[in-house]
């Protein structure tokens, strides 16, 4: 099976065959171009979604990460991450191995085909050109012996009649003669000529032509072997690739199956275990004898100095109010008794404790007082832990500070020792303080942990807790945390029981004296206080400021002896007192 026996008279759609073979090519080419852009476009897709998933450093979301159905998440997500980078290889494998490599082969085949049909077509034109000889040497022939035959008839004509001269006769005779003369030349000229192209048209059929269009069946079975081994290439790109990403789908079924339900919820309990002891029974009242209660331990605790009992929520100090219950100013009415106040905060739900604290992000104790014992423990844990570690960072700074100052000792014009003493001695400064502060935090934590002795309010304020570079608001909030229904409270007296009478319950709450007005301030917008401790304010009221904004956009106000909270600082304009006590002068 040959073209150029088979095919020998169809040079043009040979032509165009294989116009459309190169044709083919391409298209296969832009098809596998459009892969690795989609494979490309599916990595980018699965990388952006393994980034939007992953847990942000520093914040909340980070601490949930421990868990381990979220770890096996974690681990999800990596492998999809490098599931992606698998799509990414299969992408750069077939731009290298098929596109480019079937770029390149593109090229060369056709400048191949253009060189192929160039023989043909010159090996046509000179068939062609050797038809026309042919065919002018046929038609010249023709026309002598035309011309031969009629000189032939006219002297003939001449010679038979009598009338004509004899020389007449003898010219016609020689015209006659050189015109068959002339048909002889040209009939030999015809018959060359015949002979020679009938011998360049054996040699076109029959070894040009074939030997050209063999080329070009070779060519076109080649191209043909090239897209195939495309095609397997292009299977064999992905088949790569399959052993990788079954190892990332193995490793994620390893993470879902690493999963230990109760492990997570064990650290359910140690993210959120208080330390407290579940409250005890309530005791019988007897309404027959005067009114007298013994408080549970943790409840209640007797800390009036002159003997007077008073009743304490959570080590409260007389005069604290819980936060943002407001005073009743009118004259007293009769008292309830004690065990109706009790078991109304014991049924009501929880006071925010501090609004700044929570509006703000307020501050939070040093001593991380406000936590319950054992999240305050950890959390102390936590922070000696850190100040070991940098305790030993200075430390090797130290070392290494030491031991270049040995080599400057030694080796003069390295550089001077002494150069080297102050940075030394801030060393040993920062290392010093550092070791202050531990056991500052290790105290605290020693006491939580029941190795010393819980101290007195009087003790904490000369520690250092309530220092009075803080707030007013803020200390109020690391002190008086304990919430009506029983939250922690600092400083908790297991052994003390204390018996009050209602009257000194509700004194706790009257003897509280407002915050004096530090200035007053004009609302510039309406703002309708929703949350607990806010209060709503109308565009253009006049109001009287009793704290100001700490720096985190708030500041607290009071419209009358009942009314009080905060707004935002931004929809007030506030107008200071010089002279009040705690005021800032603004220029």
């Amino acid at each position: 099976m040959s073209w150029g026996t088979e095919l020998w008279d169809q040079f043009d759609n040979l032509e165009k065959h294989t116009q459309w073979g190169i044709d083919i090519l391409e298209k296969y080419i832009k098809f596998v171009k459009e892969r690795t852009e989609i494979e490309l476009s599916y990595a980018k897709q699965l990388r952006n979604l393994s980034k939007k998933y992953q847990p942000k450093k520093n914040s909340k979301e980070e601490e949930e990460y421990k868990y381990t159905s979220c770890k096996a998440f974690i681990s999800t997500l990596n492998e999809m991450n490098d599931y992606a980078g698998q799509h990414e290889v299969i992408s750069e494998n077939m731009t290298s191995h098929i596109i480019g490599d079937l770029a390149r082969y593109i090229q060369e085949l056709k400048q191949e085909r253009k060189s192929n049909f160039h023989d043909g077509r010159k090996a046509q034109q000179h068939i062609e050109t050797c038809w026309k000889q042919l065919e002018s040497s046929k038609r010249r022939f023709e026309r002598d012996c035309k011309e031969a035959d009629r000189a032939q008839q006219y002297f003939e004509k001449m010679d038979a009649d009598i009338n004509v001269t004899k020389a007449d006769v003898e010219k016609a005779r020689q015209q006659a003669q050189i015109r068959h003369q002339m048909a002889e030349d040209s009939k030999a000229d015809y018959s060359s000529i015949l002979q020679k192209f009938n011998h360049e048209q054996h040699e076109y059929y029959h070894t040009h032509i074939p030997n050209i269009f063999q080329k070009i069946q070779e060519m076109e079975e080649r191209r043909i072997v090239k897209i195939g081994e495309s095609m397997k290439t292009y299977a064999e790109v992905d088949r790569q690739v399959i052993p990788i990403i079954g190892k990332c789908l193995d490793g994620i079924v390893k993470a879902a199956e690493s999963i230990d339900q109760k492990n997570d919820s064990q650290l359910v309990i140690e993210a959120y275990k208080s330390g407290f002891e579940p409250p005890g029974d309530i005791e019988f009242e007897d309404y027959t004898q005067p009114m007298k209660r013994t408080v549970s331990d943790n409840s209640l605790s007797n800390s009036r100095g002159e003997g007077k009992p008073e009743l304490k929520f959570g080590g409260k100090s007389k005069g604290k109010l819980w936060p943002f219950i407001k005073k009743n100013k009118s004259p007293k009415q009769q008292k309830e008794p004690l065990s109706h106040r009790f078991n109304e905060f014991m049924t009501t739900k929880p006071k925010i404790h501090c609004f700044r604290s929570l509006k703000r992000g307020g501050a939070t104790p040093e001593d991380f007082s406000n936590l319950p014992p054992e999240q305050r423990r950890k959390k102390l844990q936590q922070k000696v832990d850190e100040l070991n570690k940098e305790i030993q960072k200075e430390m090797d700074q130290r070392d290494a500070i030491t031991k270049m100052k040995d080599v400057y000792l030694k080796n003069p014009q390295m550089g001077d020792p002494a150069s080297l003493d102050h940075k030394l001695a801030e060393v040993s400064q920062t290392i010093e303080k550092l070791r202050l502060e531990t056991q500052k935090f290790e105290a605290w934590l020693a006491e939580v942990e029941g190795r010393l002795p819980a101290r007195s309010e009087q003790a904490r304020r000369q520690s250092g807790l309530y220092d009075s570079q803080n707030p007013p608001t803020v200390n109020n909030c690391a002190q008086d945390r304990e919430s009506p229904d029983g939250s922690y409270t600092e400083e908790q007296s297991q052994e003390s029981e204390v018996k009050v009478l209602a009257t000194d319950f509700d004194d706790e709450f009257d003897d509280e004296e407002p915050l004096p007005a530090i200035g007053t301030c004009k609302a510039l917008y309406t703002f309708e206080g929703q949350n607990e401790g806010t209060i709503s304010v109308v565009e253009g009221e006049t109001l009287y400021v009793i704290e100001e904004d700490k720096g985190d956009g708030w500041t607290r106000i009071r419209r009358n002896e009942d009314e009080e909270g905060y707004v935002p600082t931004s929809y007030v304009e506030v107008y200071l007192d010089k002279n009040a006590k705690g005021a800032k002068t603004y220029i």
